[in-house]
């Protein structure tokens, strides 16, 4: 049985210059392609921040829901914009008070980590936070 030719192109590095267990270095980045760009901010996060429009962690969802806190459009309103201002003043983890509602926030993310009534703030401690807004 006759090996089968062999494809000129895999020969030996010395034939090709180039070593295939190596991987090619290139002398200038790639341009982002997906969904990263130059901010590492993908482009719906860069719109939903534009937007004001703050998400709501699964554990934030679930506080609400197990201490019956409605949520309405001016409500929501008001507490993106709390969260813009504490943006403007470069907080990274802030309480947002709404009426008798504390939000606790990653500024950063945009984020809802928890949510706090009036009745259960009694016996809650915020921790980790570094700036408070009352919207």
């Amino acid at each position: 049985m006759t090996p089968a030719p062999q494809d000129p192109r895999l020969a030996s590095p010395a034939v090709t210059g180039v070593d295939p267990a190596r991987p090619v270095e290139r002398s200038q980045p790639r341009p982002a392609t997906g969904p990263e760009r130059a901010g590492g901010a993908s482009f719906a996060e860069v719109l939903r921040k534009q937007a004001g429009q703050v998400q709501f962690s699964r554990h934030a969802l679930q506080r609400l829901e197990r201490r019956g806190i409605q949520l309405d459009q001016p409500t929501l309103a008001r507490l993106s914009e709390g969260v813009g201002r504490a943006a403007q003043k470069g907080a990274r983890e802030s309480v947002v008070f709404v009426d008798g509602t504390a939000f606790v926030v990653s500024v950063k993310n945009n984020t809802v980590i928890t949510a706090v009534d009036r009745e259960h703030m009694r016996e809650h401690v915020f921790t980790n936070i570094d700036s408070a807004v009352i919207a």
